[in-house]
Parts: structure tokens; C-alpha cells; sequence
């Protein structure tokens, strides 16, 4: 346990030192990187609740189709 834990925290930090790094040595201004994080971030929202309904309607169907009494052969 203590070994993931220490693996956890190191990956954290180098996490934050690399995003940390990547502002820092940014070619875009402040406001204009900010702006385009927002924009980058409600895309991949907008995917990811885009995938969640794609597939929680697959799975409705599936179990409708589960649920349906079966015709004997």
C-alpha cells in the first residue's frame, strides 16, 4: 500500500509540475489561453455527455429487449 501511495503522489506532482510548466511556457497570452481551455473543456463536456446518452439509450434498448417476454420455437 505504501508503494501505490508514493507512486500516487508522484504522479500528482508530476501532474502539476507539468501543467504548471506547460502555462508558464505557453505562446498564447493569458486571456487567450484561458479562453481556450474554456472553449477545449465544454467540448469534451459536451462529448462525454454526448457518448453517456449514445449509450445509456443502447443500454434502455437492450434491456427492453431483455425484459420482452420470448416467443417459443
Amino acid at each position: 500500500m505504501k508503494r501505490f501511495m508514493a507512486f500516487l503522489m508522484g504522479a500528482m506532482m508530476g501532474g502539476l509540475v507539468g501543467a504548471t510548466l506547460a502555462i508558464l511556457l505557453a505562446p498564447y497570452s493569458g486571456e487567450e489561453l484561458r479562453t481556450q481551455m474554456i472553449d477545449r473543456t465544454e467540448r469534451l463536456r459536451e462529448d462525454i455527455r454526448k457518448a453517456a446518452l449514445d449509450r445509456r439509450t443502447e443500454l434502455e434498448e437492450q434491456l427492453a429487449s431483455l425484459r420482452a417476454p420470448q416467443k417459443q420455437a
